[in-house]
């Protein structure tokens, strides 16, 4: 049987492309099948104002460092230049603009169908993109009045989308905590979290306070480790001590959990109640990998089943899910580690399945 390409990848975003690297490093080519106009093209998505809490010497991929200050903090646009210059650097095959609708079993193979119906085969294939494919939002969100603007912060690009009056910000990762500084230079917000934030200073001594937990290897530690079980089981620290200044200061008020909403009120779990003017679901994402269509991939919750991104379904590899490995599994710096794990694997299911 004649393939269209040994290994297809799923995704043209940094989890893709390194993996097509490392496949490359030991002489497996990889054809990237990617939804967006360019390699990278989700982060040219992303708010305006967003900036990475890793610095640029831990936001590249092996092989090519980010350009700048290696200390500096990288907005999201630099990003995205980067990850284009990546594929473009080694000559990555990547086909743009191609959204794949289904995965499924095609001979000893797979088969993914795009979205305009054409058909490319594989001998294996890497899921690396969907992982945070779906926003979520809680249910009760469509009981609040239609007056009351509502985002997710994945929809939010900047102030200007919301109409004046007070914000409330449902959420307080990282992304959260940004928009939500950013909403306080001229409105009130009300920040809601399940528990009060931990906050940490964006640098320590000269260096990111995430270069630091990384050299210590907290982000390093397996999923099941002592280390990884403790981080696993607490909420991840807020980079940068804005917050606290804007709390400090009534700009920001801090909220408990939001439970429920109705008309044009929001309901906390201390019980409270505010009327904002607009909502920000800075409530994460859910996996949107049901496009793979393939007996075993999956679990009955729809969450991929693996070990370290290596599936039960042979020759079917996941890349860039959150806690595959390590903590920074999800996060540029983590890319190569487990782009590297998956290659290894890979490599040595063709070598064992080579065709006859």
């Amino acid at each position: 049987m004649s393939w269209d390409a040994e290994v297809l990848i799923i995704g043209g975003g940094q989890a893709g492309l390194a993996c097509a690297q490392a496949l490359a490093e030991r002489g497996r080519e990889a054809l990237i099948l990617d939804a967006g106009a360019e390699p990278g093209a989700s982060w040219r998505s992303r708010y305006d104002s967003l900036r990475l809490f890793t610095p640029r010497r831990l936001s590249g991929l092996p092989g090519l460092a980010l350009p700048g200050d290696p200390e500096g903090f990288p907005g999201k646009d630099e990003l995205a230049d980067y990850l284009l210059r990546y594929a473009r650097h080694f000559g990555l095959s990547v086909r743009s603009g191609t959204r794949v609708g289904t995965l499924k079993r095609h001979g000893a193979g797979f088969a993914a169908v795009t979205a305009a119906g054409s058909v490319y085969t594989a001998r294996a294939v890497i899921a690396a993109g969907g992982a945070f494919g779906q926003p979520r939002v809680p249910g009760f969100a469509s009981a609040l009045a239609p007056r009351i603007a509502q985002l997710h912060s994945a929809a939010y690009r900047r102030p200007d989308q919301l109409p004046p009056g007070p914000v409330l910000v449902a959420g307080c990762g990282n992304s959260g905590a940004q928009i939500a500084a950013e909403l306080a230079a001229d409105r009130p917000v009300l920040l809601a979290s399940r528990r009060p934030v931990r906050l940490l200073p964006l640098t320590m001594l000269g260096r990111s306070t995430f270069g630091w937990m990384n050299t210590l290897g907290l982000f390093a530690a397996p999923r099941n480790s002592v280390v990884g079980r403790a981080m696993r089981r607490r909420p991840d620290p807020i980079f940068g001590l804005e917050l606290r200044e804007l709390i400090g200061t009534g700009r920001i008020r801090w909220k408990p959990e939001v439970t429920g909403a109705e008309g044009e009120r929001v309901r906390f779990a201390d019980g409270s109640e505010e009327q904002p003017a607009a909502v920000i679901w800075a409530t994460g994402f859910r996996p949107d990998l049901g496009w793979i269509d393939v007996e075993g991939a999956a679990d009955e919750l729809g969450l991929p089943r693996h070990h370290r991104g290596v599936s039960p379904v042979a020759g079917l590899y996941f890349a860039g899910l959150p806690w595959q490995h390590t903590r920074s599994s999800a996060l540029i710096c983590g890319a190569g580690r487990d782009a590297a794990y998956a290659a290894e694997h890979i490599a040595a299911y063709l070598q064992d399945h080579r065709p006859i």
